[in-house]
This record gives structure tokens, sequence and C-alpha cells, in this order.
């Protein structure tokens, strides 16, 4: 059995950036640092990061007063800012830079009186973050077409759409053409909302789809770009597993299978991936070659509470 490695795979920008900010701030405030909400959406960082101290709250309320906080990747809604600021909290902001792109745009077209439809996934975060940017009312949530079908909105001419960052490209795809064909004069965001790490990585999984017969996707549960590149491999007829690490391979998934693909979501590390490729040696696989893939060179600079000089 061959192993084909994808490329690009694993941490984007926005996902080192963040978790260089908690470590910046335990070297500056020391222990113990609280995060709000998993700061990425990754099991193996989360609890490496909770033995250096970091503690992992949902709330504002289990954070003292006057502690450091830092809000996660994923983005905040600005009620939340506004009761730290008013219990005196210091507050990092880990927000992904393409994540607040969004909320500017969500905050430009509230200022513009323009009522929105959000594309995105019920509960994650990011979408409470970004529909928390505006008033109640403002923004609609749609997930799949049917959605769309049922969306009853009051200003149809002064309508305007953005989308979470981590969503598959096919299925954003359908869902925009079902808004613009109810909603002709609807406004699409400036740049499209999907960030290039999530572009990237969908596309790499479709560039193997025609030499792989099975799948891996390193990443955790509820990281939704992990899921949306196992469904992206599903679609193309391709048996595809997400796994957490290389303890949930499963043996019997590889029976008969002469070629797997392995890829990794945006907030998983590289280690990850090559436990994976250490566990496939053992049950026969040969040495695992690396795809020619987009380079990445993006990176983002860190807030400026955190910037030297």
């Amino acid at each position: 059995m061959k192993i084909l490695l994808a490329n690009p795979r694993g941490f984007c920008a926005g996902v080192d950036r963040a978790i260089t900010i908690v470590e910046k701030v335990l070297e500056r405030v020391g222990t113990p640092v609280y995060v709000r909400h998993e700061v990425v959406h990754n099991t193996f960082v989360v609890e490496r990061l909770k033995t250096q101290g970091v503690i992992f709250v949902e709330s504002l309320g289990a954070v003292p007063d006057g502690a450091a906080v830092i809000f996660s990747a994923h983005g905040t809604p600005k009620r939340v800012y506004e009761e730290a600021a008013r219990r005196g909290l210091t507050v990092f902001d880990a927000t992904c830079p393409l994540v607040t792109k969004v909320h500017t745009e969500v905050d430009r077209m509230a200022q513009a009186g323009i009522e929105m439809v959000m594309i995105g996934h019920a509960g994650h975060p990011e979408v409470e973050g970004t529909m928390g940017q505006c008033g109640e009312g403002r923004i609609h949530l749609v997930e799949t077409v049917a959605d769309v079908e049922r969306l009853q909105v009051q200003h149809p001419d002064r309508l305007g759409y953005v989308t979470q960052t981590t969503l598959s490209q096919d299925d954003a795809k359908q869902i925009i053409e079902a808004l613009i064909r109810r909603f002709p004069k609807i406004l699409a965001p400036k740049k499209e909302d999907i960030c290039y790490a999530t572009q990237n990585r969908q596309n790499a999984v479709r560039a193997l789809a025609g030499e792989v017969d099975i799948l891996v996707v390193v990443g955790s549960r509820n990281s939704s770009n992990s899921n949306r590149l196992r469904e992206t491999a599903e679609r193309r007829g391709i048996d595809a597993y997400r796994v957490d690490s290389a303890a949930e391979l499963s043996p019997e998934w590889f029976k008969d299978k002469r070629c797997v693909g392995i890829t990794a979501g945006a907030s998983a590390p590289e280690e990850l991936v090559r436990d994976v490729v250490a566990r496939l040696r053992t049950l026969g696989a040969g040495e695992a070659r690396e795809c020619e893939g987009v380079v990445e060179k993006v990176s983002f600079p860190l807030p400026r509470n955190l910037q030297d000089g």
C-alpha cells in the first residue's frame, strides 16, 4: 500500500498566530492564562496548552476580575468584548485576521442598513462570533439550500451575505446560487470569505482523488475544516475517515487498499500526521511520498499589545 501526503495540509497562518499568542501571553503574565473557548479546534493542541497552565472556559463568568483572557481564533461577539471591558479584563485577541475581515464586512453592511444572511453551521463559535457583530434580527443563518428556500427577510432588495471561513466550497457554491436565484439583488462580499487555507486543503484532496482509494484526515471532531476535507473525499467516491490521532486508525479500513492519502485540518499539528504514517507503516504500507501543491507563504502579525518594542 502506498502513502501519499496531501499538500498543503495542517497548520495555517491563523492557527500558527493563535498558538503563538497563547505562548507569548504565558511568558508575559505567567499562569494561569484564561482562554475563552478552545483557542483552535484540536484536542492535542488544547491538552498540551492545559499542561502549560492554560485554563479554557466557555464564559467570561469563569474568569476572575482583572485577569488576562485570550479570545479564540474563531472570533467573538461584540457583547463579550463589552463585558470584558466592564470587568477590567486584559484581552488578547487571537481572532484569525480572515475572520476579522468577515466581521468588518458585517459591520459595513450593518452601518449601511443592509439586512444580512450568513452561510454557516449553527452552534459553531465562528458563526456565533460573526452574527454577534450586529444587533439581533439583522442577520439570518442558513446552512442548506432548503434553508434558503424557507428564508423570510424584511428587505429583499437590501440584502447581503457572508460565509463562515471554513465551509465546503461545494456546499457554499450551491447555497450562494440558491440565494441569488431567490434574491437577485443580493450583495456579495468584496472578496470571497472562505479562507485560502480551507480552499487550498480542499483542492489538495481533490487532486488526490484520482490516485487514492482511502483518505485519512487528521483533525478533531469539532474542527469544521477537517470535517469538510472528509466530505470532499467522500463526494468523489473515496472512503474517508477523520481521526484525532494514530490510535484511532482501524486496520480493517485498509484491507485491499492500494493507496492511502493523508491530509490534516488547519489546526492539526504535523507530528500527528507523522504518527499516522508510522502506524500505517506497521500495517505494511510503504514510504510516504509528498505530493506537489500550493506553497503557502501567508503570515499574520501579532496583536499590537503583544508586539515587541
